[in-house]
């Protein structure tokens, strides 16, 4: 059991079942003597402060919480045990037996200069190269061929700034979607951009293809321009502003994100995602920068009360548009409290190095997009699959079950564990996670339930009349 506050509303999070009760203070105390004490003795305790009637009242709420198994459940077999992982590679060929998606690394390039960029400007610390569309036709094959009985497959186009390579990103959507004519298959396009090369004939392309867009901008001018220059140092606000809105209003507001990355020069982030907001853009998401300790942008431990403050001011920022009529998403706030992350989810994460890969420019396959570059994880090619089975099976069993620290964390089912990438890159260990990372993560979840309390109103209540 999870007990939180969130802009003083208390709340209780059931963690195998994702129940979800907002308590009030007497319900809120009961709770720390429920299982310890009997009622008796709990009434006894808590009247002096309460009333003895509030006291039963209280007492009784949470006897009938935990008998209609919303409190103090056991988790389903699969949480337990470790399984429900994707299935293990194949023997033949070591190709993952449920390969969902493909990043295509269409351009190890970027016409920007973006201080945090852990691509290191587009060139993932090699040599900068446009994939070719044979490439890509070759990345394709291999989905399908790696995709089982799955109906609907995905390929995101990344870099670098994929649009540098409209050659192959054409090529490669026309061929794929005959290629999934003929397979039986359907497949969702993703293109991640800086925006500064979105004219209105490409756009017009991606709006034809339903390609869905995510859009980087961190917020205001200032905060924008600091860490996201052209190669000659001048920022990129004005310039891309005016692109990303008409892409938005020419898809009727669906299928993007404007997404942004905030970064310890800006603790107060809410303003930058408020900023986004107040400029038309109803689908937004700011991330936190991952970097180094030598990085003067890179998050520190010192700055985590700032940040998880800024959250709470978010979330509450959240709730009063929704009140007013003037709704907006954050996609970290974005929670099912009902169905909540399928079993599978739960445990392994994100899914890099078995139901996702990524492939850069020369076809070399990687567990994802933040760990090109790294050798060490380089896991085969296009052509042949998946020649490093060890590497497979790593990811595949790198679970919240082997995660020493996961095993007891209430938001281990929300977050499967964490990043690999980031925990490698801050602990060189895939099974020990971002310390920092894991702080936001958790202060994401809970500002998240709070929304949905403060939102929903068929949630559970304990609260005297």
């Amino acid at each position: 059991m999870h007990r939180f506050t969130v802009n003083d509303c208390r709340l209780a999070l059931d963690v195998p079942s994702g129940s979800l009760v907002e308590l009030d203070a007497v319900a809120w105390e009961a709770l720390d003597l429920y299982g310890e004490v009997d009622r008796e003795e709990a009434v006894r305790r808590l009247s002096p402060r309460f009333g003895e009637a509030e006291a039963a009242r209280a007492w009784d709420e949470l006897a009938r919480c935990e008998a209609e198994g919303l409190f103090f459940s056991a988790p389903p077999a699969v949480l337990r045990s470790g399984s429900g992982a994707p299935e293990p590679v194949e023997a033949a060929g070591g190709i993952p037996a449920v390969l969902h998606s493909l990043c295509l690394n269409l351009a190890h390039d970027c016409n920007l200069r973006c201080g945090y960029c852990f691509a290191g400007q587009g060139a993932f610390g090699g040599g900068r190269g446009l994939m070719s569309p044979e490439v890509a036709r070759r990345a394709i094959d291999f989905l399908l061929r790696s995709s089982g009985r799955r109906r609907q497959v995905e390929v995101d186009f990344f870099g670098g700034e994929p649009l540098l390579n409209q050659r192959a990103l054409r090529e490669t959507i026309e061929y794929a979607e005959a290629r999934g004519r003929e397979a039986g298959k359907a497949f969702r396009f993703t293109l991640t951009t800086n925006a500064t090369l979105l004219d209105d004939e490409t756009l017009e392309y991606l709006n034809q293809k339903r390609v869905s867009l995510v859009l980087s901008l961190d917020g205001r001018p200032e905060v924008n321009d600091r860490m996201r220059p052209g190669p000659g140092g001048r920022g990129s606000y004005d310039r891309v502003l005016p692109r990303i809105r008409r892409a938005v209003e020419s898809r009727g507001g669906r299928d993007y994100y404007v997404r942004g990355t905030y970064t310890r020069h800006n603790l107060d982030f809410a303003t930058d995602v408020l900023h986004l907001v107040d400029q038309g853009f109803q689908e937004v998401s700011v991330e936190p920068v991952v970097g180094t300790p030598s990085d003067g942008y890179a998050l520190r431990q010192t700055d985590l009360p700032a940040v998880m403050a800024e959250y709470e001011r978010l979330a509450r920022t959240y709730v009063q548009r929704w009140q007013d009529g003037r709704p907006f998403s954050f996609f970290h706030f974005n929670i099912d409290v009902e169905q909540g992350p399928c079993l599978a989810r739960r445990v392994t994460g994100c899914g890099a190095g078995t139901e996702y890969l990524a492939v850069t420019p020369e076809g070399e396959l990687y567990p994802c997009h933040q760990f090109v570059g790294r050798r060490e994880f380089m896991m085969g090619n296009a052509d042949e699959g998946v020649t490093r089975p060890d590497l497979a099976r790593l990811f595949r069993e790198t679970t919240i079950h082997q995660k020493p620290l996961c095993g007891d964390c209430w938001a281990r089912f929300y977050c499967g564990g964490g990043c690999h990438a980031n925990a490698h890159l801050s602990n060189g260990d895939l099974r020990l996670p971002y310390a920092i990372g894991c702080a936001v993560q958790k202060k994401r979840i809970e500002c998240a339930l709070y929304i949905q309390a403060a939102t929903r109103e068929s949630l559970s209540r304990l609260a005297g009349d």
